[in-house]
């Protein structure tokens, strides 16, 4: 399944499983717990306020479970030749809120994958931010791929941030997704010297966005975890701690 048809799927997923209403956060707190995972208990399905979110050709799903890891309550997400996530929808100002902060953990690399390459795009964990489409944010030439998109497809993000642990491509990199521009692959994490760790990440996505569109960002509409083999074959096994949006340090 291509990137842009993940994007497709989710955005269906957003927008219908919530009747088109936007779920929101008073824009005055310093922080948006949009994972709370340690709040939850093990063994207790889905986290709360987490939807499951599953493609029509892919057969074979990722398994996502509360598990306590240590004195943390955390999902493990466990695939093996499969690919599915877990979304949220959210509606956040990336402008007052541009820090994302999470933690993650995984137990191997891939051996396969590669993110430069459609048959090998998978990743054993990612991060995943769509962004709600804004006709007075977006450049001309972006509108019109948009549009043509929204006629093939229907109802579309704008752009997609991914944040990716990859197995050979160096920390930092910023590649469009091998399928769809609408998609932005960001390495923050490569290679095996923290496999098997917890490793915190902090990004500021108003600054990728920009980086990575060169435009404004839009509305935040939706974030997603997800672990995915359904390419390489192979089986990996991840777990996400809890993920929040703050505001900037002034």
């Amino acid at each position: 399944m291509t990137a842009l048809q993940r994007m497709i799927a989710f955005t269906v997923l957003v927008t219908g499983s919530f009747g088109g209403q936007e779920m929101s956060w008073g824009q005055s707190a310093p922080v948006i717990e949009v994972g709370k995972f340690s709040s939850d208990q093990p063994g207790t399905g889905l986290p709360g306020g987490w939807k499951p979110l599953t493609f029509k050709k892919i057969p074979k799903q990722t398994e996502y479970v509360l598990v306590k890891d240590g004195e943390q309550v955390v999902v493990k997400a466990t695939s093996d030749a499969s690919a599915s996530g877990l979304t949220k929808e959210v509606a956040i100002n990336p402008q007052d809120y541009p820090i994302v902060h999470w933690r993650w953990k995984i137990e191997s690399l891939l051996q396969h994958s590669d993110v430069s390459r459609k048959d090998r795009d998978d990743y054993p964990a990612r991060l995943y931010i769509t962004f709600a489409y804004d006709p007075d944010r977006v450049s001309f030439g972006r509108k019109l791929k948009y549009k043509a998109g929204r006629a093939l497809f229907g109802d579309i993000p704008i752009g997609a941030l991914n944040y990716i642990w990859e197995t050979k491509t160096p920390v930092g990199t910023i590649i469009e997704n091998a399928y769809t521009d609408f998609a932005q692959m960001i390495v923050v994490e490569s290679g095996p010297s923290r496999v098997g760790m917890w490793v915190e990440e902090e990004r500021n996505i108003y600054e990728d966005y920009k980086k990575a569109f060169g435009e404004e960002p839009s509305l935040i509409n939706g974030v997603a975890i997800m672990s995915d083999t359904d390419n390489t074959k192979e089986r990996v096994v991840a777990f996400y701690g809890d993920i929040e949006f703050r505001k900037a340090a002034k």
